[in-house]
């Protein structure tokens, strides 16, 4: 089936070669010279997928993407960078705007064809992952008028992307609104005055990032970064506090959900506190176990990252695997851990 792409590029050889490829593969191509005529092309022919190049004269390509945004009918157009930048201060700017990918220059055929393939799909995925988080969502929600509001705004906003590894936000960063997990993993983690790293809690499908920001009005508390890839969806702060003060049900039931984390928090400080380094690292592994949708294809976690959510050091956390490996309470292979034993690991003493 043919899609609609619209190439925005001001560099006249690549916006061609890129144009050449698009349409060889069967598309409907439009192409744009600068920023100002893609802004035009996007709203008279509403495509399925739009790649942008950064660096343009005039209005460069956080400026398209931003101006896109402000209208309905083109704010949830799929949004590509084509950058020469490599800076991570850039690629995190990009992707803090909405942008969904981004393609390093030069970039080959293969590799323009299954970006744009891939984005395309993950946009079909937007109405399971939207369903699994309404049902969540709908549970907080005492009445249909509130419930019906709640849709609507998670109907205008569409789903971010983020790869294995990239940060959501930063610590200290102004909180901004309520984070979605709609699929994948994410960690919360702050860092110690020495350096390391503490995860502080892992959040999965139909979870929630930033419900003590959001209420409190402050900056985020920890770092989030994706643990896999995974898909948020971010619902602003602007709309949720209207949707708060309009709903009270809805916003004791979010008080809730942000009492249920704090009291996470302080067992997870006890464990830490008082625990053996053998139940430390049990109860980090059980934590993960009643995490993991599918126990038969097992845990996949680095070690530094083990280490992290159990509060101990990566080479102790490497000598305890291998004692419970050899007391038969788990079965590990580089990062895949698979559990044996959850009930011994349940009873592991103090």
């Amino acid at each position: 089936m043919s899609i609609k792409i619209l190439i925005v590029e001001d560099t006249a050889d690549i916006r061609e070669g890129v144009v050449e490829i698009l349409e060889l593969a069967g598309h409907t191509v439009y192409a744009a010279s600068n920023g100002k005529e893609g802004i035009e092309m996007a709203r008279v022919h509403l495509p399925d997928i739009i790649l942008c190049d950064i660096m343009m004269p005039e209005l460069d390509g956080y400026g398209v993407l931003h101006l896109l945004g402000k209208t309905p009918e083109t704010a949830n157009i799929p949004f590509i960078f084509l950058t020469a930048k490599t800076d991570r201060v850039d690629l995190r700017k990009a992707m803090e705007m909405g942008a969904d990918d981004y393609l390093t220059k030069p970039f080959d055929d293969v590799e323009l064809l299954n970006a744009i393939e891939s984005r395309l799909k993950k946009k079909e995925q937007q109405k399971e992952y939207y369903s699994h988080a309404m049902e969540e969502l709908g549970r907080l929600v005492a009445r249909n008028n509130g419930l019906a509001e709640l849709q609507r705004i998670i109907r205008e906003r569409k789903t971010r992307h983020f790869k294995k590894n990239q940060v959501i936000y930063y610590e200290g960063d102004k909180g901004n609104g309520l984070y979605i997990v709609l699929s994948g993993k994410i960690k919360t983690s702050k860092l110690a005055e020495d350096g390391r790293e503490l995860i502080t809690a892992l959040h999965t499908a139909d979870q929630y990032l930033g419900i003590q920001a959001l209420l409190a009005d402050e900056a985020y508390a920890e770092t989030a970064i994706a643990l896999e890839d995974s898909q948020v969806c971010l619902i602003p702060k602007e709309q949720l506090e209207e949707m708060l003060n309009l709903y009270p049900d809805v916003a004791r039931q979010f008080i809730k959900l942000m009492a249920v984390q704090l009291r996470e928090k302080e067992e997870l400080l006890l464990q830490l506190a008082y625990h053996s380094v053998r139940k430390k690292l049990a109860e980090a592994i059980l934590r993960l176990y009643r995490q993991t949708d599918s126990v038969e294809e097992g845990l996949r976690i680095s070690r530094e990252d083990l280490a992290a959510l159990a509060g101990m050091a990566t080479e102790t956390v490497s000598r305890t695997l291998s004692d419970f490996r050899s007391e038969g309470l788990i079965e590990r292979n580089g990062s895949l851990i698979q559990v044996l034993d959850p009930q011994r690991l349940e009873r592991m003493k103090n």
